[in-house]
């Protein structure tokens, strides 16, 4: 019989009201913590700021493959104008970018859309199967009534005891509770 140990995940502290955990969020950010989420029942406005989010990065995904994709359009109607398939038609030019467009357009959004969906779950580290938070019972309570902070264990600044008194005397958390891999 093996008996497994247990890792530690971090610490989960519950709030009653949003802003009881925006206080939390602020004093978290403030404190030097970078390994933490909140989670909320609906958006709160201000949250990223009071987080110390910085702005997403996945506008630049969407560009390189929108650029992709309007380059390889106008490339490839060129190529298939001018050297695959050369058909001079009522004397018009074997190519010009108006001709180009319609495909141009279609690849840009078409290639944009897909490195937008996949720089997003690049990004987010995404499919992620499992979240030892979905484990906790009062964490259910995450998408109805309560606000929750949890500062995982492998934040820099986590020690299992200072954080709890932080969470607790800082923030001042309706509960706290050790949440387990």
């Amino acid at each position: 019989m093996s008996s497994s140990v247990s890792r530690p995940h971090g610490l989960l502290a519950e709030f009653e009201t949003p802003a009881d955990v925006m206080n939390a969020a602020i004093r978290c950010r403030d404190a030097g913590f970078t390994k933490w989420d909140v989670y909320t029942p609906f958006p709160i406005h201000g949250m990223d700021d009071a987080m110390g989010v910085k702005k997403s990065q996945v506008g630049w995904f969407t560009f390189v493959g929108g650029v992709t994709g309007f380059t390889t359009g106008m490339t490839m109607i060129w190529f298939m104008n001018k050297f695959d398939y050369p058909l001079v038609v009522g004397g018009k030019p074997l190519f010009t970018p108006l001709y180009a467009f319609p495909v141009s357009y279609e690849l840009t959004i078409l290639l944009g859309a897909f490195a937008t969906l996949f720089g997003m779950l690049f990004l987010n580290r995404l499919p992620k199967f499992y979240n030892p938070l979905l484990k906790v019972e009062r964490f259910k309570r995450a998408s109805d009534d309560r606000f929750f902070v949890c500062i995982e264990a492998t934040d820099p600044k986590y020690a299992s005891e200072a954080t709890r008194q932080f969470l607790a005397d800082e923030c001042h958390a309706a509960a706290i509770e050790y949440v387990e891999e």
